[in-house]
């Protein structure tokens, strides 16, 4: 039987495990898929020895950036990002003794542009990426394809915009903000990336990459304002099946 699964640390968040056990059961697909807590990413090559059956991974936080030294390939996209958010495991014999080729790919921005491209208008030329972390890089090169500018925003990085800096005239210019942090995750749902709401309009299109809860603080807050929301759960299915594209092109 083929195994699939995703490394991460930790991995109370991740939905993989329950949409893919879902898939292969609904369709008929001989094969597994296990969840990987590890710690330590080159604990990678003690679950690639384990379970010779791996035919793929899925790679979540912390590991996203830091898997990439241990890959034998990188997709262009992948490497554009500068993170993996995918694993292929293929077999060569001319490999060595494991006989594994492990190619790394990024399903983030076939997520994400998908499923926000349908709520772009013509006055949604700027956008805020609030966070710097693995999953925002996706979201640059995202936003870019899509044709619109970005800029960061942290709250750590001097060299980039702090939310201190984000005055009405600035709010006003920038009418897309995509939070690629973790701020009002469960079970923190009571928090909220700190910007300025009330210079939300309905001009305004702000989309969450948090799925769970499906209705954060973010976007309720927003709503109020008459801005568009959008959480990131479609961009999640639309990541998984990707996943298995690659996995199996």
């Amino acid at each position: 039987m083929d195994k699939y699964g995703i490394i991460g640390f930790p991995l109370g968040h991740s939905f993989s495990r329950g949409f893919f056990t879902e898939k292969f059961a609904r369709e008929g697909i001989d094969a597994q898929y296990l969840n990987f807590e590890i710690p330590d990413v080159t604990m990678l090559r003690d679950v690639l020895r384990d379970n010779p059956e791996l035919r793929g991974l899925n790679v979540t936080l912390p590991h996203k950036q830091a898997v990439i030294p241990l890959l034998d390939e990188l997709s262009d996209e992948a490497r554009e990002i500068g993170a993996v958010n995918v694993i292929k495991v293929e077999f060569s014999p001319f490999k060595g003794e494991s006989g594994r080729v492990l190619k790394g790919f990024n399903s983030d921005i076939i997520g994400f542009t998908e499923s926000i491209r349908p709520l772009l208008q013509p006055w949604h030329k700027k956008a805020l990426i609030l966070g710097t972390g693995g999953a925002s890089k996706a979201i640059r090169v995202g936003l870019s394809r899509l044709g619109l500018e970005w800029t960061y925003v942290s709250r750590q990085n001097p060299s980039l915009i702090n939310y201190s800096a984000l005055t009405p005239e600035v709010m006003e210019d920038y009418t897309v903000i995509v939070n690629c942090t973790p701020v009002g995750m469960f079970p923190k749902v009571d928090e909220a990336p700190n910007i300025p709401y009330e210079c939300l309009t309905p001009r305004h299109l702000l989309f969450d990459c948090v799925y769970n809860p499906e209705d954060t603080l973010f976007m309720q807050r927003g709503r109020e304002q008459g801005a568009t929301v959008k959480n990131g759960l479609e961009m999640l299915h639309l990541q998984a099946l990707a996943s298995w594209r690659f996995w199996n092109e």
